[in-house]
């Protein structure tokens, strides 16, 4: 007896996520794929066909395709965490924000390449190979949150779910040329969610726009019974919100770059360059001392280090040998952070956040500052020299962004050009604590006048 055939219509959701299957398994590693989930793909598209018209699945991301680091959890589906330590594991429960994202209709069409345990800023991974750029196979791809930076530029998929300890969402994101969003610490729900460091992990989006990270984030924002560490208390209109125009009363604070600044004239560039655009949108800039986030760096460290190393513990004593060299040797140092100075760190931490506020963002609603300190390096570049100089270059690496963890503070990065390599360039918008809608507001209002974020920038455009 012959199987049916079944000829879809191209306006279906069933037959574009049929396509877009087609185009991740094609695009394989290279796209930031570690595996494809094509048969719930398929479920959930016929799902949307049938029902999306008469339920809550008629919204903005009614049938997108998307796909998650490999870190949220889905109940029986393989999920990893780009480590052999967890190889074959088949978790019991499904991460919250993988069910949100299921209610409001997009496609999950499987996982993506990560740094081992989300423990790289590079996007190295001994296990799975390196995270490879989007513009570049021979440059970074930025990490932990690799494959979702990687899928999100070359479009494979519309956007990713990852995960932020100390810039593994804007770090891809700006070395990918794409938007990506920290929200306010424990705004999120990271129930079934592989943690790293619980004071310091935040999940976060990557898409193409502003606008589209708005549309995610407002499709995750909610309470969490499963999550008594999840501080929201209702669902926030962030598609509203993006769509008012900048007026004078945005002020935004820019730094002052000094000769001795931790960044390239470049990045310094891409800032200043920002800053126009957001003043050519109608918002007032406001000149600030440029912060030091050396002290916040090292706390947030200290704070990742213990706690990994507590998450790692029986792990560390009973399977050593199968993590890969770098992550081992962090996790092993964080086993020597005296207590008193782990709990010290975590007492210092409002008192430092209210200050790094009032400091440098005063009256403004929001900071401008790096995503990294340089243009993006090429693979070997952060593979040169013995151990410890490797950790050296990872930690500056990662210098604008793991203080803004530290603090709890919300920060979305947005590409904004180039650099002299050709690779692209990103700057964050930093703001108070449950300012995420003015952060978005304002990269989405700088995207409708810029095309830095375009699609004609991807390196897919132009590799053979």
């Amino acid at each position: 007896m012959h199987a049916e055939t079944r000829i879809l219509s191209p306006d279906t959701c069933e037959a574009r996520t049929h396509a877009a299957l087609q185009a991740a398994a094609q695009a394989g590693a290279r796209g930031g794929i570690v595996r494809l989930r094509e048969e719930r793909a398929l479920a959930q598209a016929r799902a949307v066909d049938r029902d999306g018209a008469r339920t809550q699945l008629a919204s903005r991301l009614s049938g997108a395709p998307l796909a998650h680091k490999d870190m949220f959890f889905r109940a029986g589906e393989l999920s990893e965490c780009g480590s052999r330590i967890l190889a074959g594991h088949r978790p019991a429960i499904t991460a919250t924000v993988l069910e949100r994202l299921d209610n409001a209709g997009a496609i999950d069409l499987g996982a993506l390449h990560m740094a081992e345990f989300a423990m790289s800023p590079t996007g190295f991974n001994a296990h799975l190979g390196h995270g490879r750029n989007a513009w570049s196979e021979a440059h970074v791809s930025g990490g932990s949150s690799s494959g979702s930076g990687i899928a999100v530029a070359l479009g494979v998929v519309a956007g990713a779910l990852g995960s932020d300890t100390g810039g593994s969402v804007r770090i891809p994101a700006a070395v990918n040329g794409v938007t990506g969003i920290k929200p306010t610490q424990d705004a999120i729900s990271t129930f079934g969610v592989m943690p790293l460091s619980p004071s310091l992990d935040c999940v976060g989006v990557l898409a193409r726009t502003a606008q589209d990270a708005a549309a995610m984030l407002q499709a995750i924002w909610n309470g969490d019974a499963n999550d008594p560490r999840c501080l929201a208390t209702g669902p926030r209109d962030f598609e509203g919100a993006v769509e008012r125009p900048l007026d004078r009363e945005d002020i935004i604070a820019v730094p002052d770059f000094g000769d001795d600044a931790p960044v390239s004239d470049e990045l310094r560039a891409a800032v200043l360059r920002m800053a126009d655009a957001l003043a050519g949108c109608g918002a007032t800039l406001r000149r600030v001392a440029l912060p030091d986030l050396r002290e916040a760096g090292a706390l947030a460290t200290l704070v990742l280090g213990a706690e990994a190393g507590s998450i790692h513990g029986t792990w560390l004593r009973e399977r050593r040998a199968d993590y890969g060299e770098q992550v081992l040797r962090r996790l092993e140092r964080g086993l020597l952070y005296p207590a008193t100075r782990y709990v010290d760190a975590l007492r210092m931490r409002a008192r430092c956040m209210t200050q790094f506020v009032e400091r440098y963002l005063g009256d403004a609603q929001a900071l401008l500052l790096p995503t990294l300190p340089c243009a993006v390096p090429t693979i070997d570049e952060t593979l040169t020299g013995d151990a410890s100089e490797i950790e050296r270059r990872f930690g500056n690496f990662s210098y604008w962004t793991r203080g803004i963890n530290y603090f709890g503070l919300p920060g979305v990065s947005v590409p904004v050009g180039k650099t002299a390599n050709g690779m692209p360039a990103g700057v964050q918008i930093i703001g108070r604590a449950w300012s995420e809608d003015v952060l978005l507001r304002l990269a989405h209002q700088m995207q409708l006048h810029s095309d830095w974020h375009q699609p004609s920038l991807l390196a897919r455009d132009h590799a053979g």
